[in-house]
């Protein structure tokens, strides 16, 4: 339901000069590494846990 409302809206852009962003103003600096390496690091430990239950099943 929320696709189809999606397609549907229209598209919306800043036109010329509307008071965006000029090409001399330097991009923003966004530090990625803080959460990817926490999303990382949650992976694996998620994946030796998955390991560790399914060598246990196995034993039993």
């Amino acid at each position: 339901m929320c696709l189809l409302a999606g397609a549907f809206t229209p598209a919306l852009a800043q036109g010329p000069g509307s008071g965006g962003p000029t090409p001399t103003t330097p991009a923003a600096e966004v530090p990625i590494d803080g959460g990817a390496s926490l999303l990382l690091a949650g992976g694996a430990a998620y994946g030796l846990k998955r390991l560790r239950d399914r060598k246990r099943t196995a034993a039993d």
